[in-house]
């Protein structure tokens, strides 16, 4: 038994303490420093983990490059020589099964597919569950769902030639917000410099760019956009009509998402 065993200090922190947020908000671990905090000390026996998680992925009809993402690292070694190495950005998800795929006779594996199983469900949540929710958790379940929205549009939009994100998420802002852009919103929320506006938002405006987020992406792939062009006048349509949407709703309703 190694010092970690003898010691056991793993508990919940330690999986967050190695998760990553990437530049569109959405979470993610490193295999190899999970492979570190699991006990495997060779890759290669790692990636049989690895392997079969990927394959009860498949097995539950679920894409496996949008779980386990192939990332290259350069370290260094010896002489100052330098060596690429093969690693993977993982979802919850992929945490999740490769936990369940994992040798159970160690303890912190164990903790891992009770973490991973337990923060996975902590992501779901029914009508009535979510009505019960204050104001706070409301807003902290939407943000996550705009951010997991966002990822998967820009993946979208990525493939309907948008290069220039900025812009292309500017006009969906214009549309919804009567012109204003990203920057425009954060001056009339008095926020600081690259303070994201999303995370200042109620839950009700969350669910108002949840829905422009999603019928944009449903629109870029129905239509087969093609240009950036094409994909932020797209975007740009889609923010309005959520606006005169909002607008018939109700004056009170609207000035809630607008304004908050």
């Amino acid at each position: 038994m190694n010092k970690i065993d003898k010691n056991e200090n793993y508990n919940n922190k330690t999986f967050e303490d190695i998760k990553h947020i990437d530049e569109n908000g959405i979470e993610f671990w490193y295999a190899r420093e999970l492979m570190s905090i699991l006990q495997y000390s060779k890759w290669q026996n790692f990636e049989k983990i690895l392997g079969k998680a990927k394959t009860s992925c498949e097995n539950s009809d679920i894409t496996v490059f949008e779980h386990f993402t192939d990332v290259s690292k350069t370290i260094k070694m010896p002489k100052g020589a330098e060596k690429t190495i093969l690693d993977y950005k993982l979802t919850r998800y992929a945490c999740y099964l490769i936990a369940q795929n994992g040798d159970s006779r160690k303890k912190v594996i164990a903790l891992a597919q009770t973490y991973f199983a337990v923060q996975t469900r902590k992501q779901e949540i029914s009508e009535k569950e979510y009505s019960e929710l204050t104001e706070d958790e409301k807003r902290f379940y939407q943000r996550n769902l705009t951010r997991k929205g966002n990822y998967s549009l820009n993946q979208t939009a990525k493939n309907s030639g948008v290069k220039n994100f900025d812009k292309f998420h500017n006009a969906g802002y214009k549309g919804l917000y009567n012109g204003e852009t990203a920057d425009d919103i954060a001056k009339r929320k008095g926020l600081r410099y690259r303070e994201d506006i999303l995370d200042n938002m109620g839950s009700t405006e969350l669910i108002a760019n949840l829905f422009r987020i999603s019928q944009t992406e449903e629109k870029l792939k129905k239509d087969n956009i093609q240009t950036e062009k094409d994909a932020c006048n797209t975007h740009n349509r889609i923010g309005k009509i959520v606006r005169k949407a909002i607008k018939e709703a109700g004056r009170n309703y609207a000035r809630r998402i607008t304004y908050t």
